[in-house]
């Protein structure tokens, strides 16, 4: 009996955590209208506290009804990879090396393009870098991608609505642009080795719609803000390659490449971090602030939701494991947008005697819904953080996110079930 409260707590307080999320915007106004109160209601404002939040709430109460040794257990069991590589990445992937580099690269590319190389390069972040992120991780890439695109789009200038229309593509195209190879993306990830899907099994059977899908996204996103971008000057970034030495930017290329190549092993990548932390701090002329503050929340965020998201396994299960196929790939989408991606696929592969169809499914809708919120694909808080500061309010709406992703949403949904 215990046991059953504890589930239906479980799912009450994820219930109310997924209601912050959609709320957290009201707090940010809140603390403007109760100044004495300004601190705390910012801080509730903050999407990526959330789920930690009502982690810790969730564990409360199981301590409560359950004894402390029991909710201990639980925290102790889950497994927090996922948000510990999030927070190295992230970190590696913004420093000035490696954006500078990417930045260089992108607007020598811009340059060759026959548009106005604001468009252009608005374009090849919303395409060219998801799509790395195949090879880089899907975090990098959002990195990199929200470093590229924040002083082309998110400015004051721009119309609020243009900024929401890149963020959702973007958010699509980040989860979609992960699945050309069988590491990269988390949702993939979660079930390559339980039903063998190596990277060639991807590119050819998921991977080639997901860039065609990714194409399509940006060239129409690009395409609707183009007059609010036209004319900008270069990405805005202070340096470029040629301000630091080769050397550098090699060093840090190195790092990032490690810390990917061992991604599921947090005692060696962690290892891998301190080392970079030491080389940074030996050669600061090279840098500029880590991101620190940003990382820690979004693998805050990340955390509580493997806590919380662990608990609703007992109502997740048997709804995707009694689906039809194409039922399965509509209610994939929809779910997740309402919990990790990763984890209802993990929550898949669980599942017995599955068919290829259905794997497909399960996979495809769940890398096409995982655009539609901030909770819905492990990066997306990255995002957020990078960019939530060019919004009004210095807040994103979830109902303004789940509008503009809508369409890039079913432009993917279209390119997997259809072909």
């Amino acid at each position: 009996m215990t046991s059953t409260w504890i589930q239906y707590i479980a799912a009450g307080v994820f219930g109310l955590a997924l209601l912050h999320t959609f709320f957290a915007k009201v707090f940010k106004r809140l603390a403007h209208r109760y100044p004495r109160h300004a601190g705390l209601l910012h801080l509730l404002g903050e999407v990526e506290i959330v789920f930690g939040v009502w982690a810790a709430v969730l564990i409360v109460m199981m301590a409560l009804v359950a004894g402390g040794g029991a909710a201990l257990a639980y925290t102790e069991s889950r497994n927090y990879t996922e948000p510990l590589f999030v927070f190295v990445v992230m970190i590696i992937a913004a420093t000035r090396p490696i954006v500078a580099f990417v930045m260089y690269t992108i607007d020598k590319l811009a340059r060759w393009m026959p548009a106005d190389d604001a468009v252009a390069r608005v374009w090849l972040g919303l395409s060219l870098v998801p799509l790395s992120g195949s090879l880089v991780t899907e975090p990098a890439a959002m990195t990199i991608a929200a470093l590229v695109l924040g002083p082309q789009v998110f400015r004051q200038s721009v119309p609020e609505w243009h900024k929401y229309s890149v963020l959702g593509v973007l958010f699509v195209n980040i989860s979609i642009g992960g699945t050309l190879t069988a590491y990269a993306a988390p949702p993939v990830l979660m079930v390559a080795s339980a039903w063998n899907w190596d990277s060639l099994f991807m590119l050819s059977h998921i991977g080639w719609k997901a860039a065609v899908a990714v194409v399509i996204n940006a060239t129409l996103a690009t395409f609707l803000i183009g007059k609010s971008v036209r004319g900008l000057p270069d990405t805005g970034w202070e340096g470029s390659p040629r301000d630091m030495s080769a050397s550098a930017i090699a060093t840090h290329i190195a790092f990032l490449a490690a810390i990917v190549v061992f991604s599921h092993h947090p005692v060696i990548f962690v290892a891998i971090f301190l080392f970079f932390i030491g080389c940074v701090q030996a050669y600061p002329r090279s840098q500029d602030r880590l991101l620190i503050k940003e990382a820690i929340s979004v693998a805050f965020f990340l955390a509580g939701l493997v806590i919380l998201g662990g608990m609703q396994q007992w109502w997740l299960q048997p709804l995707v494991s009694g689906l039809e196929p194409a039922h399965l790939f509509i209610s994939a989408s929809a779910l997740t947008a309402i919990t990790d991606n990763a984890a209802l696929t993990y929550l898949g592969s669980l599942i017995a005697s599955m068919s290829d169809e259905a794997k497909y499914m399960l996979v495809t809708g769940a890398v096409v819904g995982g655009g539609l919120t901030i909770i819905a694909n492990a990066p997306n808080p990255v995002g957020a953080a990078l960019l939530r500061e060019g919004f009004r309010d210095e807040s994103i709406g979830a109902a303004g996110l789940l509008a503009a992703a809508l369409l890039p949403t079913m432009i993917a949904a279209a390119m997997f079930f259809f072909f």
